[in-house]
């Protein structure tokens, strides 16, 4: 007797094809060109909030259905933490030693792996320049 698998093989999605903004908005079905009405935030802070709102979008295409669970400690969860330099972006972290603390100044804004973290970061610099330093696109 042959045993035929039934198995359904599953795409593995390449977060590597989100490259754009547009990408990322397609990716989850949303529509671009409906961006968050901030008009009733002070203008100095409308940008940056559109950026979160971009960068929550880009995420959410990258990490592909995976959620973070913060009651879950073992979960690795991984932020794209740059520190400013005057030549550009870096990673950095924290470490306090009382009793021992660890800091990655967390947020929904993470991966469940690091080679995502470092790919948003590198693939979209200035959407995180504007994130942390509210400095307005060039």
């Amino acid at each position: 007797m042959v045993k035929i698998s039934t198995t359904k093989k599953t795409k593995v999605f390449d977060f590597r094809t989100i490259k754009t903004v547009e990408d990322a908005f397609k990716k989850n079905g949303y529509d671009s060109t409906k961006l968050p009405d901030f008009s009733m935030i002070p203008e100095k802070f409308r940008t940056q909030l559109t950026t979160c709102f971009l960068l929550m979008v880009i995420f959410e295409a990258i990490n592909d259905g995976w959620e973070p669970d913060f009651s879950d400690h073992s979960q690795g969860k991984y932020y794209p933490w740059p520190w400013v330099l005057s030549s550009g972006f870096g990673f950095s972290f924290s470490i306090f030693g009382y009793a021992y603390s660890l800091s990655f100044v967390g947020s929904r804004l993470c991966t469940d792996t690091s080679e995502k973290a470092i790919y948003i970061l590198n693939q979209f610099p200035d959407l995180w320049k504007n994130w942390l330093l509210n400095v307005k696109p060039e």
